[in-house]
């Protein structure tokens, strides 16, 4: 665990973790250039849980460099900073959004609102990715 919750800052890391809806996940390509894009995640024991569009380029750069880096938002101001660093993997034992009862809790609102239904999703949504974090940096908040 990259945030063991000893102290003030890990704490918060944690809770940033677990509330925040928004992470920006880098992945690379082959030939070494990075890619960042926005994604919803779920914080689930100790790793982060993404579920990718089967069409995305990410799935791609992961299976050739697990290697990946998810930071959050700041304030607006460079301050409260949280960034894990980790190694992604492909999880097909994970359950689809629908079966995923966090995951509903978290985003079902939005998952309404922006894609009709959870078995909507999951039909685009369909690629389980989990980041398993090897550090963690957190500071300014």
């Amino acid at each position: 665990m990259v945030f063991d919750g000893d102290t003030d800052t890990d704490r918060h890391a944690l809770e940033r973790l677990e509330r925040d809806m928004i992470g920006w996940l880098t992945t690379v390509t082959p030939d070494g250039q990075p890619q960042t894009f926005p994604i919803w995640f779920l914080w689930d024991d100790g790793e982060a849980l993404i579920y990718s569009d089967r069409r995305a380029k990410r799935n791609a750069n992961i299976a050739v460099n697990p290697r990946v880096s998810l930071h959050l938002n700041d304030n607006g101001q460079g301050g409260d900073v949280v960034i894990l660093e980790g190694e992604a993997r492909i999880d097909e034992a994970t359950a689809p959004v629908p079966g995923n009862p966090a995951y509903l809790v978290k985003y079902g609102a939005w998952i309404n609102e922006h894609l009709t239904s959870a078995e909507e999703m999951a039909t685009v949504y369909n690629v389980p990715i989990r980041i398993r974090p090897t550090r963690g940096r957190a500071f300014g908040a």
